[in-house]
Formats: structure tokens, C-alpha cells, sequence
């Protein structure tokens, strides 16, 4: 039934593919190559602040998850005024290597993006990782200073059935960042509780936290493309929130009140 669920909302959100812009070709491991893309936000946008870019990591590989399912985000980034990156993890799509089964080796995929993005389009970066994907991204969330905050959507901090598949290896590096996190999430998330995820969130003793619930919504409903606009809203109110603008210099000590 999950399984059957997991292709429905996938069959969905294939019908709403955009097409991505130019594909490029990042580094990772030794012999492996990511195919990413950068989605540009339109000319009538450029007037905005210096944004940082967000790099999208998409859902479990093992379960079908390829950078074709955050095509929508990124498009509804882009029409907030935020650049936006898109990636296949290696062993999906147009990548080379082996998938792996909890994404551990795939965090050095996110790392090699993320340093990557950063030289291309001089900015800094957030981690938005979905699903599966949510967990790997906050492993890399502290690779570089750069990174300057993390947006989970459907973290899986339970364990997913039929196989037994733990995340539980990422758990860490989330937990333990200073960097400011959110996580979205539907309020019938059939992985992770609301109950979980505020034991996992009052274990982050350092940095801001934050959650957003969604009533009424589960995981995979989540992951669909009608929520796009949802998350990217959110996303984006976060990010304008946490990340200061590089053009604003903090006050002197003696301006401070």
C-alpha cells in the first residue's frame, strides 16, 4: 500500500515536470559525476537582495527518488527570488556510482554540490533536502561555512517498513549543528509523528529550530506538487528570517543598545 501510495504521488508529480535548464556535470568521488542543474530566477527579479541559493536534495534513491521530483520547488524558489539547484544523487539519473542503502556515501554528493554552487553563483547556500533526502542533506548541513541554514521537508526520523530502513545515522549531525534548521511536515506523517519530531527537535540544545505542521497531510501527500507553493513559501519566509543580508553590516559594539 505504501509502495502503491509512494507511485501515485510520484505519477503526479511527473504530469507537472518543467523542463530544468541546462544540465551540468559536478564531481563527487572518484569516478562519480552528478548531473545538476541551476534554476535562475526571472530578469524582474534581480532587483531583490543577494539570496542565498538553495540547493535541493531529493528523496531516497532507493525508492525512486531523482531530481525530477524537486523540479517543482525549484520553479516556485526561483518565482520567490531565489536561485535554486537541482541534482541527481549518484547512481539516479543521469549519475554515475551506486545508490547506497541509508545515503551515507551521498552526503559527499550534497558536499561536492554545495562547494560547487557556491564558486558558480558566488552565493550562499541553504540545504532543503525531502524525505529520504532530508536527513542526507542535514549531514552535510556544517561541511562548509557557506551553508548558512537547512530546510527539512518530511524528515524521516522513524524507520520506513518493508525493508526495515533507519536514517538514524544522519540523526547526529542535525542535532548537534548551531546552524538554523525548519522542519516541514505533515501533521499525518505516517514516519515521523509530530510527538518525534519535537523529541528529536528538544534534543537541538544549539541554534534555532523551527517546525511547521501541516494538518491534515501525510508524507508522501507532502512530497506532491500541490504543496510546492506551500513549502517554498515557507522556505522562503525562513530563510529572509534566519540568514542576515550580506549587504547590512552588523553594529559596532559601541552602537549596540
Amino acid at each position: 500500500k505504501m509502495a502503491l501510495r509512494k507511485f501515485m504521488f510520484q505519477l503526479h508529480r511527473s504530469l507537472c515536470i518543467r523542463v530544468p535548464p541546462s544540465s551540468f556535470t559536478v564531481a563527487s568521488d572518484v569516478g562519480v559525476n552528478l548531473r545538476a542543474s541551476i534554476w535562475n530566477p526571472s530578469e524582474n527579479q534581480l532587483g531583490l537582495p543577494p539570496l542565498p541559493a538553495v540547493v535541493l536534495v531529493h528523496q531516497w534513491s532507493m525508492m525512486g527518488g531523482e531530481a525530477s521530483l524537486m523540479y517543482g520547488i525549484a520553479h516556485e524558489l526561483n518565482r520567490r527570488g531565489f536561485h535554486a539547484v537541482t541534482f541527481d544523487m549518484r547512481g539516479v539519473g543521469g549519475s554515475t556510482g551506486t545508490k547506497t542503502l541509508v545515503g551515507c556515501d551521498e552526503i559527499r554528493d550534497v558536499e561536492a554540490v554545495c562547494k560547487w554552487a557556491h564558486k558558480r553563483l558566488g552565493r550562499d547556500l541553504v540545504i532543503m533536502g525531502s524525505s529520504g533526502g532530508a536527513p542526507i542533506g542535514g549531514s552535510a548541513v556544517d561541511s562548509h561555512p557557506f551553508v548558512r541554514a537547512y530546510v527539512g521537508i518530511g524528515y524521516v526520523f522513524g524507520s520506513i517498513p518493508s525493508p526495515s530502513v533507519s536514517f538514524s545515522p544522519h540523526f547526529d549531525a542535525i542535532v548537534r549543528t548551531s546552524k538554523p534548521r525548519l522542519f516541514i511536515m505533515g501533521a499525518d506523517d505516517c514516519f515521523t509523528s509530530p510527538a518525534l519530531l519535537q523529541f528529536m527537535m528538544d534534543k537541538m540544545t544549539k541554534g534555532p529550530r523551527e517546525r511547521q505542521l501541516i494538518p491534515g497531510v501525510g508524507h508522501f501527500e507532502l512530497e506532491g506538487p500541490d504543496f510546492d507553493s506551500l513549502v517554498a513559501t515557507a522556505a522562503m519566509e525562513f530563510i529572509c528570517r534566519v540568514v542576515p543580508d550580506p549587504r547590512v553590516e552588523p553594529p559596532r559594539g559601541d552602537e549596540q543598545g
